[in-house]
C-alpha cells in the first residue's frame, strides 16, 4: 500500500533485523550527509541508530547515539527524512538523516527518537520485521 509524502507515493522499505547491537556512546561524531533522502536496495544491509539530537543541517554532529542492531532490506525503494521507522511491530521513532561514514558497506540510518535505546534495551531479536514507512498525507 502506498502513501503519500513531500514528493507523491511510495512504497514502505521492508526488511528484517539480521544483528542486534546493545551499546550507546555520548561521544559518537557522526556527521548528518546533506541529502534529506537515499535510494536502497533489496539485501542491503544498514545500520539503525537512535539519537535524540534535533539539528539536520548538512554536516551536523551527532554524538548521542544507540545503536539497534543492522537491517537486511527485503526490497528497493526510498527512505527519506521524516519517516517511520517500524520494527517487531512498534514505531521506534523517525528518520533524522544519514551518516555515511562506513559507506558504500553501509549507512548509519539515524533515527530520531525521545531518549537513546539500544537493541537490548528493546529486546530486539534477528528476524523481527522492519519497515521504514512514509507519515500519511494528503491524497490527490
Amino acid at each position: 500500500m502506498s502513501t503519500y509524502g513531500e514528493d507523491g507515493a511510495k512504497r514502505p522499505v521492508r526488511g528484517v533485523l539480521v544483528k542486534v547491537l546493545l551499546h550507546h556512546r555520548t561521544e559518537r561524531g557522526m556527521s548528518l550527509e546533506p541529502h534529506a533522502s537515499r535510494c536502497v536496495r533489496r539485501g542491503e544491509v544498514h545500520e539503525l541508530v537512535t539519537t535524540d539530537h534535533r539539528e539536520t543541517a548538512p554536516g551536523a554532529c551527532i554524538d548521542r547515539v544507540g545503536f539497534l542492531g543492522f537491517a537486511e532490506l527485503a526490497c528497493a525503494g526510498v527512505i527519506d527524512r521524516g519517516d517511520e521507522l517500524w520494527i517487531g511491530g512498534s514505531r521506534l521513532g523517525t528518520v533524522l538523516g544519514f551518516d555515511a561514514c562506513h559507506f558504500p558497506n553501509h549507512y548509519n540510518i539515524l533515527i530520531s527518537a525521545d531518549r537513546l535505546v539500544t537493541g537490548g534495551d528493546l529486546e530486539l531479536r534477528p528476524e523481527m520485521p522492519v519497515a521504514f514507512t512514509p507519515v500519511p498525507g494528503p491524497a490527490s
